[in-house]
């Protein structure tokens, strides 16, 4: 940088405007509900005059404790605490009020000084990040110091949007009618984010925004393989329209962000490659194809080149970096549905070495719970399960099966667990014995399950915070990993 370039960097003046924080305080000063009007969108750090700092947190004190804070009780309480010569005397407030601010220019002024903050707060993050980079603390490296600014700058961002605040209650009538309507609307009478799979979402309703969705089951169950066929059928029903402001509202589908914290994006997009082909993972990882079935796969691959659906297949990714990456992805590629496979590989940074396991993930289900409202979409966590399912007879999961369950039974709006018989039955097939005349009896018997059960998988709805719990059936191929509708005709089942 050259010399003068420098020179002048340094004696630019920080964004501010006084005249503007004089006039809210003015107006604050004559009419203490004009306080009321701008409590929601100013602190006291966000003024630039230090003296302007100190009589805005006096009067918001005095204000919320139900005292007059005016020229008179100001001026009382700077010369008791000896700093009223610090804030410019006594003229100083009289200043003020002849600068007072009336009418809806208070609101104006407010968001004015709140701006001119943030844009001091980005000179102040560009400054730190410019003396991080030049010189490192010992644990910070590039990837790290980028995490911390991403950091920095979202915690700025949220500082930014403020929040909804009350509404109406007719408001929320409107809103709640307009949920009603879409689904009125929608073939099959679903509110939420389809899954397509049919019988699961007549008990769900899809997956509703802001609702935290907890899938578990143990090893082999398919747990997974379900998370990723829910992904790609959300995505590959993907639809947008054009609002006039030149944003893309989705109107069917998801844009999916997937969270894959035990599996590379290679092996995730296998088996998505194999669920549309019909060739095994197997067969595909290890090349053994004929020429139909490699024209299948570039054809497939052709086809879900432009699937809204993004892979994030960082391991042992912690809480922080999962909501800071999926804001970011909304906010340049757009995102309706997050699922995250799977929520005890998640981590959490916050430096307190004491903590047990069951406090981080209590962490962990509020901090995705708080990340889903805020982004407005449904979150999918897949959870293990305890080995206390394995000690049953009946090995159906329960609710007290999860692990670390108090917080996760807690902050979920829904608990599903897939549960495959099949899986169980497969590995006790009672074998010929010569010495027990019932052996070929007990094997019939088996086999006859086998054959009910056979291609059926469950997924049990231990809670459902706004609708019924219960079971579903669904088709699970296992050679391809792909659940689907099951066909009922001619099947009978019997009844559990």
């Amino acid at each position: 940088m050259p010399l003068d370039d420098h020179a002048s960097e340094n004696t630019l003046t920080a964004p501010n405007n006084l005249s503007a924080e004089a006039a809210v305080l003015g107006a604050i000063l004559f009419d203490n509900n004009a306080y009321q009007r701008v409590a929601d969108i100013l602190r006291p750090s966000d003024f630039y005059a230090p003296a302007h700092q100190e009589l805005y947190d006096v009067a918001a004190t005095m204000i919320q404790q139900g005292r007059v804070a005016d020229g008179v009780t100001l001026r009382e309480h700077f010369e008791k605490a000896e700093k009223l010569t610090e804030i410019g005397g006594a003229r100083y407030l009289e200043q003020l009020l002849d600068s007072a601010a009336f009418g809806p220019e208070v609101s104006d002024y407010a968001y004015m000084i709140r701006d001119l903050a943030m844009r001091r707060a980005l000179v102040d993050i560009g400054s730190e990040l410019k003396g991080r980079a030049l010189t490192p603390g010992p644990d910070e490296d590039g990837a790290r110091q980028i995490e911390l600014a991403e950091r920095q700058l979202f915690d700025l961002a949220e500082r930014g949007s403020t929040g909804r605040g009350f509404t109406s209650f007719a408001e929320a009538l409107v809103e709640s009618l307009k949920s009603a309507e879409a689904a009125f609307k929608r073939e099959g009478k679903i509110a939420g984010i389809p899954t397509a799979l049919r019988d699961l979402d007549d008990k769900l309703g899809g997956f509703h925004r802001s609702d935290l969705l907890i899938l578990a089951g143990r090893p082999s169950m398919g747990k997974t393989s379900l998370a990723t066929n829910i992904a790609y059928n959300a995505a590959a029903a993907y639809r947008a329209e054009v609002q006039d402001d030149g944003s893309k509202k989705t109107v069917e589908g998801a844009v999916v962000g997937f969270f894959s914290l035990e599996m590379s994006n290679e092996q995730l997009a296998t088996r998505i490659l194999a669920e549309r082909t019909g060739i095994t993972t197997h067969r595909i990882r290890q090349g053994d194809l004929d020429k139909a079935d490699f024209e299948r796969l570039r054809e497939a691959t052709e086809e879900l080149q432009n699937l809204p659906l993004y892979i994030d297949d960082t391991g042992g990714i912690s809480i922080s970096q999962l909501a800071a990456r999926a804001r970011r992805l909304q906010r340049s590629a757009g995102l309706d549905l997050i699922v995250i496979d799977y929520l005890q590989l998640i981590t959490v940074t916050n430096g307190n070495s004491n903590a047990n396991r069951v406090q981080e993930v209590t962490q962990i289900t509020t901090a995705l719970k708080a990340l889903a409202k805020d982004l407005n979409v449904p979150i999918l966590a897949l959870s293990q399960l305890s080995r206390a399912v394995e000690q049953r007879d009946d090995k159906r999961p329960q609710l007290s099966d999860l692990r670390e369950s108090g917080s996760i039974e807690q902050d979920a709006d829904v608990v599903m667990f897939v549960y495959r018989e099949e899986y169980y039955l497969a590995r006790s097939e009672p074998g010929a014995d010569p010495n027990d005349p019932s052996s070929n009896e007990k094997w019939t018997q088996w086999r006859a399950r086998m054959d009910q059960i056979y291609g059926i998988a469950e997924v049990i709805i231990g809670k459902q915070r706004h609708g019924p719990i219960g079971k579903v059936d669904l088709a699970f191929d296992a050679n391809i990993t792909r659940f689907g509708n099951l066909d009922r005709a001619g099947i009978e089942r019997e009844e559990d």
